[in-house]
């Protein structure tokens, strides 16, 4: 079930609309044209609030539409009594940031991906020896550039995985992996040289920058 609502079509709960209490017990009895009233009624401040923890409009907007369906799941343990929006504000905020820890054990455990993809131990000591100060060079070129950018690299060149295997590890669209990858090619050619991006990895039948195409 998904919900959608313009912004700028939402009107303020005045005293002359149904309550929230009477919008609830509808629900209840599966009169799911209340809960999109209630979801008219309190979206903007339920994205709002997921808004200012997750940092991400598509995140929040997927956490609003979560926090709505919890409350279709347990309308019939909400006490009909009490205000509705702290109960929606609790849900809200729990979601976001259980959003929020799975991102950052996600970002730790990429980040050991790519520390031990960029480790010369990885590479090999006949890679090192034959290409030491060039993979030096491209280890220290990536390891500037934004850390989203780090991972596709890694993955894709390092680690020799299809841009749609990548967007499935990162939970992203294929779009974004490729322009992500886009973005990390133009800013090593930058910092390396177009001469340096012929470099090739021997090391497992790794993926070469120069034969990349965008």
């Amino acid at each position: 079930m998904i919900l959608r609502v313009d912004d700028a079509t939402q009107k303020p709960h005045d005293e002359g609309s149904v309550s929230d209490g009477a919008l609830i017990e509808r629900l209840c009895a599966s009169d799911f044209e209340a809960l999109g009233q209630l979801f008219d009624r309190y979206y903007t401040q339920v994205y709002r609030t997921a808004m200012s923890i997750v940092r991400d409009s598509a995140v929040a907007d997927d956490i609003a539409q979560d926090c709505f369906l919890k409350l279709n799941q347990h309308a019939a343990r909400i006490d009909t009594s009490l205000p509705l929006m702290p109960w929606l504000y609790r849900v809200t905020v729990n979601l976001s940031y259980s959003w929020v820890t799975r991102r950052q054990k996600r970002r730790i455990s990429l980040e050991a991906l790519v520390d031990q993809l960029m480790s010369p131990s990885w590479l090999g000591p006949e890679v090192m020896a034959e290409q030491g100060e060039t993979i030096q060079r491209v280890q220290t070129a990536i390891s500037q550039l934004p850390f989203n950018q780090q991972v596709v690299i890694a993955l894709h060149y390092l680690s020799d995985l299809s841009l749609e295997e990548i967007a499935g590890t990162l939970e992203v669209p294929v779009g974004t992996v490729k322009s992500r990858l886009h973005y990390a090619r133009e800013n090593l050619r930058r910092t390396l040289g177009s001469a340096s991006l012929d470099f090739r990895l021997s090391h497992g039948g790794a993926h070469g920058f120069a034969g990349a195409q965008g």
